[in-house]
This record gives structure tokens, sequence and C-alpha cells, in this order.
């Protein structure tokens, strides 16, 4: 058999040469052989999306990436919005499996929640593309950041930031069932064991709440009013964060590092005002392509759903105000 199709592969190249050749002596155009294949493979899919809300700028802007990258080759793109609600979720993923979309798109609110109803979807041959937060579960591709790199990141700068001042750091967390929360914690745990001169003065999780966030910074910035840094875990959250740290009359005095998906009114704008103070972007329409990419080839090969497990790290990219103001450095999010 591996002869066979050694020998049918270069039957194929051959046959391809020769037709080349002839359109060329000849004057006329060549249609090109794998192009309707592709077309016919797409044509038609379902693509389900749900993140865990689409008000905000990661949600808008993947669901925006997906229909760019996907709508134009025939293929439709299904949002369902839970609106943080756990329960609205799961009611979505159940339904949309029962409409058999050739791929689910999944923002895991935590690691639990939709377990068993991913390996439902993927027993059932559609394809599961997990972004940016994991389930236990896994899936047949995970497209996202690498927290603990993040984690590293914000840390390293903090710790930097601190150098000749008090060395207190808070840490405010997202939600700890999240695994970003969990894998970005690690990351802030990896650079502290190697700088036991910093002193972590509170350690609090904020659910991804910004409010939440504003509410424990100015308690901590009450308690510690020689505060050096602060390491978050997104900028929609830390935007509370930064709030607080302004009120207090410390913007400038105290460094705030956080994380999130580049968008230019709350990454870029944010570092270039004083707000955060340094800002990891993993980058949303890059993330967009990537799952885009990685449906196509999934839907053409015909690969079993769930018999892969493979994963895309988005690069990460820091915005300081030596790069937060260059065209590019962040995507906008478009207003219709």
């Amino acid at each position: 058999m591996k002869h066979a199709s050694k020998w049918t592969r270069a039957a194929l190249a051959a046959t391809l040469v020769m037709s080349v050749g002839s359109a060329f002596a000849q004057g006329k155009g060549l249609d090109e052989p794998f192009r309707e294949g592709y077309k016919k493979a797409l044509a038609g899919k379902v693509v389900g999306y749900i993140p865990v809300a689409m008000g905000f700028d990661l949600g808008i802007g993947w669901y925006e990436g997906l229909k760019k990258e996907l709508e134009p080759h025939g293929m439709k793109v299904v949002a369902r919005d839970p609106n943080w609600s756990t329960s609205a979720g799961a009611q979505a993923m159940t339904a949309l499996i029962a409409e058999k979309p050739a791929a689910i798109v999944l923002h895991n609110p935590d690691v639990q929640t939709y377990a068993k109803l991913i390996r439902k979807a993927e027993s059932e041959g559609i394809y599961v593309i997990q972004i940016n937060m994991r389930s236990q579960q896994p899936s047949t591709a995970f497209v996202g950041a690498d927290w603990v790199d993040i984690g590293e990141m914000t840390t390293a700068a903090t710790v930097a930031a601190c150098q000749g001042k008090s060395n207190k750091i808070a840490i405010v967390q997202g939600a700890p069932t999240a695994a970003a929360s969990a894998y970005t914690l690690k990351g802030v745990e990896n650079v502290l064991a190697k700088n036991p001169q910093i002193k972590v003065v509170s350690n609090q999780a904020a659910d991804w709440d910004a409010s939440k966030a504003k509410a424990i910074t100015q308690t901590v910035l009450k308690q510690h009013p020689d505060l050096c840094g602060i390491v978050g875990f997104w900028d929609g959250m830390d935007i509370g964060t930064a709030a607080a740290v302004k009120e207090a009359g410390l913007q400038g005095k105290v460094f705030v590092a956080t994380s999130g998906g580049g968008e230019q009114s709350g990454a870029c704008d944010q570092v270039m005002n004083g707000a955060f103070s340094y800002n990891v972007s993993y980058d949303v329409p890059t993330q967009a392509s990537n799952m885009a990419a990685m449906i196509k080839w999934l839907v053409q090969g015909g690969v079993k759903a769930g018999a892969a497990k493979q994963n895309i790290y988005t690069t990460l990219v820091p915005l300081t105000k030596a790069n937060a103001g260059q065209e590019g450095a962040c995507w906008k999010l478009s207003k219709k």
C-alpha cells in the first residue's frame, strides 16, 4: 500500500506538471486543482460560538474575527451569549450540540462547568476549540494565552519597578475557579520564589469584576500607603484597580501590571494615560485568526473530533509607554 500511495502521488505530480506546461505553452489559464475541494469542504458549515459574555472586547473581538475569516468561505458563525451566567452557557452548549454544527468555539468560565458537554459534543463528531480559558476536559484544540508566562512577565516587571522601594506588592486575581487565574498565579509564584525580598501584603480574588477590584485596592492602599506594585490578572477588571490607585493620588507611584486582549481603549490608551504601567496583550484578532485557521483545517481533513489534542499559544506582546502609542500596537473594537 505504501508503494501504491507513492506511485499515486508521483503520478498526480507528473500530471500536474504536464498540465501546467501545456497551459503555459498554449497561453491559457489553468484551474487550480485543490480549490474546488476546499470550497466544498467549508461551504454551509456552521460554527457555534459561546463566550462567557458578548458585551466586552474579548467576546466581541473573537466573534468579529471568526466571522471575518470564515463567512467569506461559505461558513456561518452562530453566537450564543450566556451573559456571564454559567447555567445559561450550559443551556446554550446543549442546544448547539443538538443543532450539530461542525465546530463549537468555547470560552470556559471555569474548569468544570462545560467538561461533560465538551465530551458529549466531540463524541457526536463536533470539534470543540477552547479559547483562552480551559476546561479540565481537553478538546480537539486550545487557542489562547500562556497564562504562566503572563504571570511571570507581569510579576517580573513589578519586581523590577519595586527596586529601591518598599518591596510590598498586592495581587488581584480573577475568579479562583478559572484556569486563567490558577495558571497566572503559578507564574506569579515562580517569580516570587526567586525574589524573597518581595512581600505580598494582599492576594485576593475580584472575580473579573472591576468594582470588586477597586474596593480591594482601596482597602489595601489604606493599609499599605507605601505599596510599590500591583499584579492584576485582567485589564477589564483592573480598570477598577487603576481607578483606586488614581483616587489615592498614587498613579505613577504604584506600578500596575495587568494583561488583556490588546484592544485600543482598554489597553494602549490606559497605558499611555498612566492607568496601567504594563499590560501584556494576547492580541484577540490573532487569536481569532488562529482559531479560524484551525477550523478550516479540521473540516477539510476529516480528523475525528477529539482524536487530536492540540495547542496554539498566542504570541504575547508587552505594552508600555515605549510602544503603546505606536500604530498597530493595539486593535480597535469596531463601532456598529
